[in-house]
């Protein structure tokens, strides 16, 4: 169960990003070790074919593993990206993307951490996108 404190922790950070405001990002689920977030495919987000752009994909991927590390930190605790890469697996079709970031090993040091991004259209997920990296935790 997810401390209500860290709950609050992680809310207030996610309003404090000014990206995810500007991609219309929302912070859908919290869970210890688990975030979920979304985001619109609006024409602010497209690519020159038409699809979400990557950096959307990029954005919510790396956002959603990193609050997935800061839930299992301390309270006086921070979190930044220090190593991630994507795997595109499908273009970002439909009317928004979903980002399900997940903590695959805790650490003192470094947190490893993934995240698999969706596209939705008319209803149905597509897997589009695999993101592997490493958080840092940082004393605040």
């Amino acid at each position: 169960m997810l401390d209500p404190k860290i709950d609050t922790k992680i809310q207030t950070s996610f309003g404090k990003q000014s990206l995810m405001a500007t991609l219309g990002a929302r912070l859908v689920k919290i869970n210890a070790g688990a975030v979920e977030i979304e985001a619109a495919i609006t024409p602010t987000t497209l690519q020159q074919q038409g699809f979400a752009h990557a950096g959307l994909t990029f954005a919510l991927g790396d956002s959603a593993a990193g609050y997935s590390a800061l839930s299992l930190m301390a309270l006086d605790q921070e979190v930044l990206t220090t190593e991630m890469k994507i795997h595109l697996l499908a273009p970002g079709a439909g009317e928004k993307l979903i980002a399900r970031g997940r903590v695959i090993k805790p650490g003192r040091r470094l947190v490893i951490v993934q995240s698999d991004v969706f596209a939705v259209q008319d209803g149905k997920e597509r897997h589009i996108a695999l993101l592997t990296g490493t958080m840092m935790p940082v004393t605040i």
